[in-house]
């Protein structure tokens, strides 16, 4: 079965679905910052935009979520494309005096997306170099991951621009 059988329908891919799965790849692209040779394939693409401070979600394709961020005031995390090292539901930070991160998905030797209580911070730098997420949406992006699985996911960081900043429904963006 052909990816746009299954994006299109099993007719066959019309024009109008051509151009929009063609508008969504080239938009997951110049995203990221990568050609489409460098990046391996993953059904769960979780794109931080350090400029804008937002996160996309992009399932299968699709943007599912658009999301307001908080990452590092020094700059961090560093840019790149990563997998998820491991999940934890329930985590506190040994470095910085125990702080709560809920539903954290390390990434790269420290790094993690995780919940953060400072949600009046999101949409600006404020964090030691995490990527901070309303409660709610950690949690939603937690169980997304969990039921597709790291090895299907990709996490990439860097300072490409989504320009809408609208939130799809049932999103929370804060």
């Amino acid at each position: 079965m052909l990816a746009a059988d299954v994006a299109c329908g099993a007719g066959g891919p019309g024009m109008r679905c051509v151009l929009r799965m063609v508008a969504v790849v080239a938009a997951v692209f110049a995203f990221v910052g990568v050609a489409p040779a460098d990046r391996a394939a993953a059904d769960v693409v979780i794109s931080i935009n350090k400029s804008s401070q937002r996160m996309a979600v992009i399932v299968d394709g699709a943007t599912r979520h658009n999301w307001s961020v908080s990452t590092g005031l020094g700059g961090g995390p560093p840019n790149g494309a990563y997998r998820p090292q491991r999940l934890e539901r329930i985590w506190n930070s040994r470095k910085y005096n125990w702080a709560p991160m809920p539903y954290a998905i390390f990434f790269h030797k420290g790094y993690a997306i995780h919940g953060t209580p400072h949600v009046w911070r999101l949409g600006r730098r404020a964090s030691h170099g995490c990527v901070r997420l309303h409660p709610a949406n950690a949690a939603t992006l937690f169980a997304l991951v969990r039921s597709h699985g790291a090895g299907n996911t990709r996490i990439v960081v860097g300072h490409g621009g989504i320009r809408s900043a609208r939130a799809p429904q049932g999103s929370v963006a804060r």
